[in-house]
């Protein structure tokens, strides 16, 4: 079995040739005695950085100008071997600075020439303040790619490698001479962007494979990651590693709801997974900055909460120490991970609600989805837990199925959806869901047919509908994006629509902001059910992702509870409260992990900082299996529950941070 760990640190060491010393203060026992405070079982480290200096005697590359031990990568091995540590090795790829600089021909190349960068200002005085993360591209191929074969098989040959982390190897298309010669010699037009997308995919697949050939012939049992490999809406990159890693860092990459929806995508995969965070403030390069102590735990706890390992990441001082409060920060959480792990990891889902992504189907153009995010945060907010669903896999597991906003569907998809309903089973559908991948019309049976896309830029609802309408206004209410216009076959209208009385132009406007609505409602519904389907016209996740009302978010739970009325955990939380629930049968127990840690949006950050506690928190278990016992965890504590509606209630007594509540059967 694959010896990924729980407990990891990500460790940095992007070093410029303009820092003096490199390495000089490193200490094994220093080294060792950081690991054991921040309670470390694995620390992924440095053999060559974005900077492109190794810290190893290599023969192919360069190493540290400035390095004061030759072998630190070496010593690093040694120092954590003695302890039962792991040491994946860190690899550069994407990024190299001085690779980029003594070998121009290698950097990533643009249709017109041009080098291909992240930020960067060419006509720059050299003494101008540089922009953060400011890289040039490279490219995986001829020369360069023979001087990674050559390291990588260096290394191996070198050390008792416990794995590989390799990072930005997910690059832009590129128009390099040397892949112009590759596309000639295998009859790709340059001209034809998909082709040479195709063509850029397979290469980052030939380097890959490349690397894994040699990885394996010396070392069968480490473990590979490709960083920049885990889009979910990119699975074509997915295959070709050990494990997936989710480098999400919630404080300034997408906040605190990006990291559910990956990890619940990749439980699907069969691999492990661990989660990565930060312990800096910001992001990867923020030397002396701390997270609050608070928010690592939660985020940790979180991570154990959705199945998978954990990761924070760090950055170390040129000179060569690990810094104290940085691991004793780390430890104060991975402590608490120590608890709870075993009742996170090596389960399933156990959510019988599946949600149909629309990213990545037949109609999605690329780039993040936020059709997908906005259901998802929606759910989060109401605590009910997901699954994704596999679009080729069973439908059995679950109960109902959300199609998110734009999941357009093939043939083949419609047919076992609607076999999925004829079997007892139930669809929230929303916007252009459920249409053909050109968007002309339905191919599963919404009670409705496709007339096209909105008149109007905005529109107002009235729900009629008691169900559907319940703790929600009676009046119209607004939509920042319009429905599309459907005609009703045999589905019963739940609510009408009101268009403006026009559009705001510069010819036609009124009031600062959107027209008011006509009087009549217009001759298409805004939403509608026929039988187990409940279809709503509005991309309800991609205006609840740009706009966040909440009112838009009570109608969307409203619709879901008409179709998934018994889920499988029901927990009563403040918005912000989260809650899974997974299955461990090898163990005979249900864990429902819940979570509360309120984050704040601090200039470019979100924050978690006030640990507050929650008192009294229901919670419901709906599961085929009789329960004996319940305990929480970690402090074992047994807990009272009542037969109820065909599963069991209770009460949790108070839920700071993170609670775990076992339900043994």
């Amino acid at each position: 079995m694959l010896n990924l760990r729980s407990r990891q640190v990500h460790l940095d060491f992007h070093t410029s040739e303009h820092c003096p010393e490199v390495g000089r203060d490193f200490n094994p026992k220093q080294w060792q005695k950081a690991l054991k405070l921040g309670r470390v079982n694995s620390i992924t480290t440095f053999a060559k950085g974005h900077h492109s200096w190794c810290y190893y005697p290599t023969k192919f590359g360069m190493a540290h100008p400035n390095l004061q031990r030759p072998d630190l990568l070496g010593e690093q091995i040694a120092a954590c071997h003695a302890i039962d540590v792991r040491i994946p090795i860190y690899f550069t790829v994407g990024w190299s600075a001085n690779d980029a600089e003594q070998h121009p021909e290698w950097v990533v190349r643009n249709k017109d020439g041009s080098m291909r960068v992240t930020s960067w200002d060419f006509e720059a005085a050299p003494d101008a303040p540089r922009p953060i993360c400011s890289w040039k591209f490279m490219c995986p191929s001829g020369g360069y790619l023979e001087l990674m074969l050559n390291q990588t098989r260096e290394l191996c040959e070198l050390y008792d490698v416990d794995g590989f982390f390799y990072d930005i190897t997910n690059g832009p298309v590129c128009w390099c001479d040397t892949c112009r010669a590759g596309m000639a010699a295998a009859g790709v037009n340059p001209d034809d962007d998909e082709a040479v997308r195709l063509y850029n995919v397979s290469k980052w697949h030939h380097f890959e494979d490349a690397c894994n050939e040699i990885i394996r012939a010396h070392h069968p049992d480490a473990t590979i990651f490709y960083n920049g490999t885990t889009n979910i809406y990119q699975p074509w990159m997915h295959g070709r590693m050990t494990h997936l890693e989710l480098e999400d860092l919630p404080t300034t990459w997408g906040g605190y709801n990006k990291f559910p929806l990956r990890s619940r995508y990749f439980a699907n995969d069969g691999r492990p997974y661990l989660a990565m965070s930060g312990k800096f403030h910001t992001m990867w390069g923020e030397f002396g900055g701390y997270k609050d102590p608070q928010a690592i735990k939660f985020e940790a706890a979180s991570m154990i909460a959705y199945g998978a390992r954990c990761s924070f990441g760090d950055q170390m001082h040129p000179i060569g120490f690990l810094d104290a409060d940085t691991y004793r920060n780390i430890g104060e959480a991975y402590a608490y991970v120590e608890e709870i792990e075993e009742y996170g990891l090596d389960g399933t889902p156990a959510s019988t609600l599946g949600v149909w992504l629309s990213g990545g189907g037949a109609g999605h153009k690329g780039g993040d989805c936020p059709d997908d995010q906005g259901v998802i945060n929606m759910l989060l907010e109401g605590q009910l837990d997901f699954r994704v669903v596999d679009r080729e896999g069973d439908l059995a597991p679950y109960k109902a199925i959300i199609l998110t906003g734009d999941a357009r569907l093939t043939e083949a998809q419609a047919a076992r959806l609607e076999a999925f309903v004829e079997k007892g089973g139930s669809l929230l559908v929303l916007g252009t869901s459920g249409m053909d991948a050109e968007g002309k019309r339905f191919l599963i049976d919404v009670g409705a047919k496709y007339e096209g896309p909105a008149n109007y830029v905005n529109d107002y609802l009235v729900v009629t509908d008691r169900k559907l309408g319940k703790g929600i206004v009676k009046s119209p209410f607004l939509n920042y994006s319009a429905a599309v216009r459907v005609t009703p076959t045999d589905g019963k209208v739940l609510a009408a629509l009101r268009e403006p009385y026009f559009d705001r132009t510069y010819a036609t406007y009124c009031s600062h902001q959107n027209t008011p609505y006509c009087l009549e409602d217009a001759p298409h519904p805004g939403a509608l059910r026929k039988g187990k389907v409940v279809y709503l016209a509005h991309a309800l996740g991609q205006m609840y992702f740009h706009h966040g009302a909440k009112l838009h978010r009570e109608y969307f739970l409203n619709a879901l509870r008409m179709v998934y009325a018994n889920p499988t955990l029901s927990v009563e939380m403040p918005s912000v409260g989260r809650v899974t629930i997974i299955h461990q049968p090898q163990h005979r127990r249900y864990v429902a992990h819940l979570l509360y840690g309120p984050p704040l949006g601090r200039g470019r950050c979100q924050v978690i900082e006030d640990l507050v506690p929650l008192y009294d928190v229901p919670v419901e278990l709906r599961v085929k299996e009789k329960i004996k016992q319940v305990r929480l965890i970690p402090q074992g504590k047994k807990v009272k529950f009542e037969a109820k509606g065909g599963g069991v209630s209770l009460t949790v007594p108070k839920v700071k941070c993170h609670e775990a509540v076992v339900f043994e059967y």
